[in-house]
């Protein structure tokens, strides 16, 4: 019995020495050491919420206080939803084309944007890639800042536009 009994105190020493090792490693010092290491991940920024949006066609949602005084818009409600990471509509270009008003070479100070053509059909001019006809069920990619102009469009076109973020500076160039 007397083993047993000196063997008793060993075994608590061991545990002791064993949990004594895990808290040296949860030391504050040691975590400051963590934090320093120049692997460590960069936070990410937080974004606020998204919420659903959900939006159905309706005539009278086509307003013409966008962008162009040649077009109506329909917004889709993404912006505000998305809290200004994004904004979508649809939008109706009015024809007959004029090309006076319409042909302005400009660009874009947007991370992203995109187009589909909805309905009828749209020529286009983009830096680099020169005059496209797109119809309906093309869709293109804009790269940021890219300068572009439309150039002609049927009396019916459509198109959905997708570009981040919502708000945005348009720049008008000079032929």
């Amino acid at each position: 019995m007397a083993k047993q009994k000196a063997s008793r105190p060993a075994t608590k020493t061991a545990v002791k020495k064993r949990s004594g090792v895990k808290a040296a490693a949860r030391s504050p010092a040691r975590k400051a050491v963590k934090a320093k290491a120049p692997f460590a991940a960069p936070k990410k920024p937080t974004r606020a919420r998204q919420r659903i949006a959900i939006s159905h066609h309706r005539e009278e949602d086509f307003k013409a206080d966008g962008l162009r005084a040649y077009a109506k818009y329909r917004d889709l409600g993404i912006a505000d939803a998305t809290r200004g990471l994004a904004q979508a509509h649809v939008i109706r270009l009015q024809g007959p084309c004029d090309p006076a008003e319409v042909s302005k070479l400009h660009f874009h100070n947007v991370e992203f944007q995109m187009v589909y053509v909805l309905k009828g059909w749209v020529k286009t001019y983009m830096d680099g890639q020169g005059e496209t006809l797109m119809k309906e069920g093309s869709a293109w990619t804009q790269p940021p800042k890219i300068k572009h102009m439309i150039l002609d469009y049927s009396d019916d076109v459509e198109l959905l536009e997708v570009i981040l973020p919502a708000e945005f500076k348009t720049v008008e160039l000079k032929a």
